[in-house]
């Protein structure tokens, strides 16, 4: 456990602290990190995703695991945006993000980049199914209905930004390509491999500049999503599992990235729709922080 928190985990979260600690420290801007991201998010993470998705061994997929994963979500989703929205009294769209905050785990650049260090890319394939679930229909999910919510535009509206969307793209592009079973030129994979490298890093470190500046003293809420998130998802994950797939192999892994952090883009939507933040940040922080010891005992 200590080996796989020091040798796999800490050095991918060190990214994120760095952004942290030199935002508090002035040494990096908001706006410098907004550009950071910027790059990363636009020029960077297609790339990734291209290299993950195009390499992606569809037949292999177990689709029964993934679907009782995808339910796990809907389940816990229902039960944290009911709690934000009825016991907290949050607005609509904050409970909205507050419930996606606790489904849509940081996988393709935290819980994707550590499992490949600890079981390589074959043994990593039930997160990189994860990425593909996540990254396809809960972001464009997420988008349609936070636009909706936040009265910023209607459907067609929010269905032509997605159609721009490089990163919705790239996995229209990229699955479209494996099921055609088109071989990619080996240039191009390479070129996919060396951009790729440098999203999960870039981000990481924008987002903590970003999130050093707000408060992150945890409240009611803060405990109770981040607590739903950390405890209540992987709890729900291993009882499905256990009740209707005991001997699936691909559980533990699905594990570990239940366990992993609220992911970046609860936090880049909120921005994105003027939805208050003073919640949505120190979860980000407090499950990135409290999920290391939990990641290294489940990897």
């Amino acid at each position: 456990m200590l080996h796989v928190l020091t040798h796999n985990i800490l050095p991918v979260f060190a990214m994120l602290a760095l952004g942290f600690l030199m935002g508090r420290a002035k040494a990096a801007s908001l706006d410098e990190a907004r550009a950071v991201n910027r790059i990363a998010f636009l020029v960077l993470q297609p790339p990734l995703i291209f290299m993950l998705l195009t390499g992606l061994d569809l037949p292999a997929i177990r689709w029964d695991a993934l679907a009782l994963y995808a339910l796990c979500e809907v389940i816990a989703f229902t039960f944290a945006f009911l709690l934000a929205r009825h016991v907290f009294g949050c607005a609509l769209a904050e409970a909205w993000l507050l419930g996606m905050a606790v489904v849509f785990v940081n996988t393709l650049l935290y819980i994707w980049p550590i499992a490949t260090l600890i079981y390589g890319e074959a043994g990593a394939m039930p997160v990189t199914a994860i990425v593909a679930l996540d990254s396809s229909v809960s972001f464009a999910f997420f988008i349609i209905t936070s636009e909706l919510i936040a009265g910023q535009g209607e459907v067609r509206a929010a269905l032509r930004r997605m159609a721009r969307n490089p990163v919705l793209l790239t996995i229209l592009a990229s699955v479209g390509l494996n099921l055609a079973a088109i071989a990619i030129p080996e240039p191009i994979m390479t070129a996919a491999r060396f951009a790729g490298a440098g999203a999960a890093p870039m981000t990481l470190f924008a987002l903590g500049v970003v999130l050093s500046f707000h408060n992150i003293r945890p409240n009611g809420v803060v405990a109770a999503i981040s607590a739903t998130k950390l405890l209540g998802l992987p709890l729900l994950v291993a009882a499905a599992f256990a009740l209707a797939a005991p001997g699936n192999d691909w559980r533990q892994l699905f594990l570990l990235a239940a366990a992993g952090p609220s992911g970046a883009m609860t936090f880049s939507l909120a921005l994105l729709y003027g939805v208050k933040t003073d919640n949505i940040a120190p979860i980000i922080v407090w499950t990135s922080v409290l999920s290391l010891f939990s990641l290294a005992w489940l990897a």
